[in-house]
């Protein structure tokens, strides 16, 4: 049973306790700074958080009693890398961590912007840069990896294949979905069945935008995609894509998702009204529930807001485990629903933007 709840904030880790069936603020580590992700790594239980100082840049602390203490990590770094020919790259955000693999011990993967893997094999003391992902082809063109919303590409999510940890699956803003069969020594774009609106050629090979990807771990060959242009979902291990979006477009549009670990068919989102107005559908916060693969999306709202409301849940700020859903918004509310989301408590109403959330 998951009984702690972190939550990283634009001012500080909030860490809140399950107690009597409700969830408290317990404790707050790194008070005022911004955290760009959480990450527990469930092999040992260690507490991973990303820091973007205003000041000085990314930072990386990592615990392993539950916050009790912290230590400061190594930072990858891209000196003598060029972003493009006479462009020298620079770590701007880390977006993402995830381990390699159970038999992996100290192993990590990495995911930054602008658009670089680093992999680390002393428990994040010292980070490479995958070079075989940095200098792919299609990275060194400016029409495949580009920024969205941002500057630069990024790599939000990474997933470690639980049967084999030699095959990881990478999702990049904007570029899509690569893989590897190798630990990274070879990578393959796996994008068929996406769609890219905004490009001249809406079925390119490289160019998209997933949002958010996720890998069931009960079936790992079925993975869900919340992406730019709708939702997605693999039965073949990104062989082919298929569009289950929700009918007349909703939902479609988002950044949030979360899937079931036993089921594979079973997922929730929180829809977004549209790129241009990244706000509540309708102005109401509802999450969608699917049973079938997508095929039909029940909404439900009960103990949410359903009206004026303006909050966009960001890509890693929900997250489930069992039959406890959480997600927080841009406006510092934090929700959690203990019935698989067939209703929601308001945990609270006072947090700073919520980036990101992880249970431990």
């Amino acid at each position: 049973m998951q009984t702690k709840l972190l939550a990283g904030t634009s001012k500080g880790l909030i860490i809140l306790h399950k107690e009597n069936h409700s969830w408290k603020i317990n404790e707050v580590y790194f008070l005022g700074l911004p955290v760009s992700f959480v990450y527990v790594d469930e092999r040992i239980n260690s507490w991973w958080v990303g820091i973007s100082h205003r000041h000085w840049g990314e930072k990386l602390h990592f615990s392993a009693d539950e916050g009790k203490s912290w230590h400061e990590a190594g930072i990858p770094g891209f000196k003598n890398y060029f972003y493009r020919p006479g462009k020298p790259a620079s770590l701007r955000k880390i977006w993402t961590m995830q381990h390699a693999g159970a038999d992996k011990h100290g192993c990590l993967w990495l995911g930054t912007e602008p658009g670089g893997l680093f992999f680390s094999d002393d428990n994040g003391k010292s980070w490479q840069l995958v070079e075989s992902l940095w200098n792919h082809p299609s990275r060194l063109d400016d029409k495949q990896w580009f920024g969205a919303g941002k500057d630069f590409p990024f790599i939000h999510s990474i997933i470690t294949d639980p049967r084999n940890s030699e095959h990881v699956y990478i999702g990049i803003s904007c570029a899509g979905v690569f893989k590897t069969l190798d630990g990274g020594k070879n990578w393959l774009a796996i994008n068929k069945g996406l769609i890219a609106a905004y490009l001249p050629n809406p079925n390119a090979e490289v160019g998209h935008d997933p949002h958010r990807m996720l890998l069931c771990p009960a079936n790992p060959d079925v993975i869900w995609q919340q992406n730019h242009c709708g939702i997605f979902r693999t039965i073949d291990g990104g062989e082919s894509w298929d569009d289950v979006s929700g009918a007349n477009g909703f939902p479609k549009y988002g950044f949030a998702l979360a899937i079931d670990e036993l089921d594979p068919k079973k997922a929730w989102v929180i829809p977004a009204q549209s790129d241009e107005q990244r706000i509540p559908v309708d102005l109401s916060i509802t999450v969608c529930k699917t049973i079938d693969g997508g095929k039909s999306w029940t909404p439900g709202n009960e103990g949410l807001p359903v009206s004026n409301t303006f909050d966009l849940v960001l890509r890693h700020a929900f997250v489930k485990s069992g039959k406890t859903l959480a997600f927080g918004s841009n406006n510092g509310n934090l929700y959690v629903s203990d019935n698989y989301g067939e209703s929601w408590k308001t945990i609270s109403q006072n947090l700073s933007t919520v980036n990101c959330l992880a249970f431990s």
